[in-house]
């Protein structure tokens, strides 16, 4: 029996999911979260094989989050759920830890097919995103700016453009408002954008809100 532990912050979508998984002989739903906080906590004394992770949930996002469940003493495999059809972010969930990427739009069947995959150790990328992983993130000339940026650059950006200000992301992330200060002004370097406004615009346009 593969055990999955469910991290999805809307729970309409995670109660979706937990009925889905249900329908399966061999899958198991052994807990579930609704924050990044919450899910590192419950796998410390929960042991499952795979976890099903939304990447933007409040607090620790799922990105911050695919690090720290690795470094857990056993980890269980990561299959990312977004609702971001986006290649460089599949790519970033991958570079990080990451064993799958799976869309919220894809087809039920598919997903409980990622489940299995990535929990015997394979690797799993939703089949509409592979091709253009391939195109989009092999090809520096087309990839998008935010690629450029660090994954805390990245971490501070998704907030600003969500309506966070400097002090709150300060608090979320337990950094310095000076230091997110800093990361704020490298990433707008780095987008070429020079207000909120048009940072905001900038994640409508590429599809990250």
């Amino acid at each position: 029996m593969i055990r999955v532990l469910v991290a999805e912050d809307h729970t309409i979508v995670r109660e979706g999911i937990k009925q889905l998984i249900g329908l399966a002989k061999d899958l198991v739903v052994v807990g579930e979260a609704s924050h990044g906080e919450q899910l590192l906590e419950i796998l410390r004394h929960t042991p499952c094989e795979v976890v099903l992770l939304d990447i933007s949930m409040p607090g620790v996002n799922g990105l911050e989050a695919i690090p720290r469940i690795r470094a857990l003493p056993e980890p269980p495999a990561i299959l990312v759920l977004s609702m971001h059809d986006e290649a460089q972010m599949a790519a970033r969930a991958l570079k990080v830890g990451a064993a799958g990427y799976a869309t919220k739009d894809s087809e039920p069947a598919l997903l409980l097919t990622a489940i299995r995959r990535v929990a015997g150790g394979g690797r799993y990328i939703d089949p509409a995103l592979a091709d253009r992983m391939v195109f989009e993130v092999g090809l520096t000339d087309s990839r998008p700016l935010h690629s450029l940026l660090s994954e805390r650059e990245f971490s501070v950006f998704e907030r600003l453009a969500q309506g966070a200000n400097v002090n709150d992301i300060a608090q979320q992330l337990g950094l310095s408002s000076k230091t997110i200060s800093t990361h704020k002004a490298r990433l707008m370097l780095k987008l070429k954008v020079h207000s909120v406004a048009e940072l905001v615009r900038y994640a409508l346009e590429q599809r990250l809100l």
